[in-house]
């Protein structure tokens, strides 16, 4: 039987704690980070053994291990609700400095800015959410309103509620945004006739539509640059 070691036990170069201080955060492994997290193991595996077992599981894909539960993270033996909601919570942090980082470019140019902008939003969710951005007359953004959520295959949404926000915000435009969890890039049918019903209504009240785009973790679709705007 393979003797268990400790973290405390380990040699000093094994040792994230140590190893952090001495060469810095770049010299850690991911599980090694993790390890650092949730301080202990079992009686069988240390903290970073323990780790690296968790991170298999999702094929090291640090987007996968941000979308379990805190149920499915205590599924593992040694992970109890404390270290559970202690991975979840350093990997929001990280996320939401993700996000902060994109609000310094708040001028919206092109289809990609937009996607810079929301992907962070969207990472990670099981779910569909719906957004419209509130732009100014130079295309900076005033607001991002989330308009509605839903399930895994759709959610609902209310063309009162996005022209609700957007006369509300006096946006001189708005371009509407929504993730589909699948990764699926193609708009569905509804996608397409809510796009051109919200778009018509905009052009009616001289409140222009610019885009809609459809982001996964993968990529996004741009129905301006499809050409459908």
């Amino acid at each position: 039987m393979t003797q268990y070691r400790s973290i405390k036990n380990l040699s000093k170069d094994d040792r994230p704690r140590e190893k952090l201080v001495e060469s810095g955060r770049g010299a850690l492994s991911n599980a090694e980070i993790l390890g650092i997290l949730i301080g202990s193991g079992t009686r069988e595996k240390s903290a970073v053994k323990l780790c690296q077992e968790i991170l298999e599981s999702v094929d090291n894909d640090l987007n996968r291990l941000a979308r379990l539960s805190i149920h499915d993270l205590t599924k593992f033996k040694g992970i109890g609700q404390a270290k559970a909601v202690t991975i979840a919570a350093a990997l929001e942090l990280g996320r939401r400095k993700q996000s902060e980082a994109g609000k310094s470019k708040d001028r919206i140019g092109s289809s990609q800015d937009v996607y810079n902008v929301m992907i962070q939003r969207f990472q990670d969710l099981d779910h569909e959410e719906f957004y419209i951005l509130n732009l100014s007359r130079s295309n900076e953004i005033k607001s991002i309103e989330l308009i509605s959520k839903g399930g895994i295959s759709g959610t609902v949404v209310d063309g009162k509620l996005i022209f609700k926000s957007a006369l509300a915000q006096t946006s001189a435009a708005i371009i509407l945004c929504h993730n589909h969890p699948s990764g699926n890039l193609k708009p569905s049918q509804a996608d397409i006739d809510l796009t051109k019903k919200i778009k018509e209504f905009g052009k009616m009240i001289d409140l222009p539509v610019l885009d809609h785009l459809i982001i996964t973790d993968k990529g996004y679709y741009s129905f301006a640059d499809e050409g459908i705007f």
